[in-house]
């Protein structure tokens, strides 16, 4: 029974870290994004999980350097997706606003996150928990509906001003193929599982050997994501921003988000790996569910609720459902 759980509760504890690493995006200034950007890609998607790694996998290189050249190369691809499926989800906002581009994204991507990789399980729908994680991640669609219309609803109660250029169509296309690319994070590791084998073959502890996949698929994102601030740093000329004044906390919590968001990924993969095969299938939404939740929690605490009158019923029913989807995942992990 404590070996169900910890798992479980190693999942849960990672859904605190990745809804909470979100508070160091309101830190930005007076630094520009794509520098601000860069600052926090290199730090979360390549230093901490390499050093993380190096420290709890003997010989990591070696480790790496023996594993399939197919599931380096996947890890990397869907790693790449991932960091696509990011820029998408910042190019919707204009057009739809952050609450329903949020609540899309995050739907599409637990979906497409937990049930690609259980379609792959050789004869899954003969599985016992084949109907606890479908009616689980169904559950866990419908609160995010919930807490994504319950956004729309605070915007228009709180009447918050915004940029959204009104295009519906081409804000939903970008939304949802963002949430398919997103989910492309846990194909990844899930792909990469071969690595984690080779490591704890290796010697690291069977949680630790997700530390191993995590800095594959990480490679691929964070090309992706330091090419794309690269970019804008040389079309926008800001590489002078990063000397920019009074600058120090902009950096300080360009750092703090990444050990948050990688502090999430790597305990959320040590949870997976513990889960087994079904690790993917299960953890990935729960991460996003309870996220959402932390996520609010802190929204709540900022006021960012204040005045949001019936909007805020629409939440907490979201978040009720959420707790609910979570619940039915957490068991379907049990009967396993």
């Amino acid at each position: 029974m404590a070996y169900t759980f910890l798992p479980f509760a190693l999942v849960l504890l990672a859904s605190i870290f990745q809804g909470s690493f979100g508070l160091g995006m309101k830190f930005m200034a007076p630094l520009k994004w794509e520098s601000w950007w860069l600052v926090h890609a290199t730090v979360a998607m390549f230093l901490i999980p390499m050093v993380w790694a190096m420290v709890v996998v003997p010989n990591l290189f070696d480790v790496i350097a023996q594993a399939p050249s197919d599931s380096i190369l996947e890890g990397m691809l869907f790693g790449a997706f991932w960091g696509i499926g990011g820029i998408m989800f910042g190019k919707s906002i204009p057009y739809i606003g952050i609450s329903l581009t949020y609540g899309i994204v995050m739907g599409i991507c637990s979906i497409a996150g937990s049930l690609i990789p259980f379609f792959l399980i050789e004869n899954a729908t003969n599985l016992a928990a084949f109907p606890y994680i479908i009616g689980g991640v169904f559950f866990m669609l419908i609160g995010v509906a919930f807490t994504a219309y319950a956004g729309i609803l605070r915007d228009k109660i709180t009447k918050v001003k915004s940029d959204v250029k009104i295009n519906l169509k081409a804000g939903l296309i970008i939304a949802f193929l963002s949430g398919l690319l997103s989910a492309a994070l846990s194909v990844g590791f899930d792909k990469g599982k071969s690595i984690g084998a080779i490591a704890e073959t290796a010697g690291a502890l069977t949680r630790n050997s997700s530390l191993a996949i995590w800095v594959v698929v990480l490679w691929g994102g964070y090309v992706v994501n330091a090419g794309y601030a690269i970019f804008l740093l040389f079309k926008n000329n800001t590489w002078n921003s990063f000397r920019v004044a009074n600058s120090g906390k902009a950096y300080m919590w360009a750092i703090l988000a990444s050990v948050f968001w990688f502090g999430a990924l790597g305990i959320y993969g040590q949870g997976a790996i513990l889960m087994g095969t079904m690790g993917s299938v299960i953890g990935w939404p729960i991460l996003l569910g309870v996220s959402l939740i932390v996520s609010n929690l802190w929204a709540y605490l900022n006021k960012e609720w204040q005045g949001a009158g019936k909007s805020f019923s629409y939440l907490l029913m979201g978040l009720f459902i959420l707790i609910l989807a979570t619940t039915v995942l957490g068991y379907a992990n049990s009967v396993n």
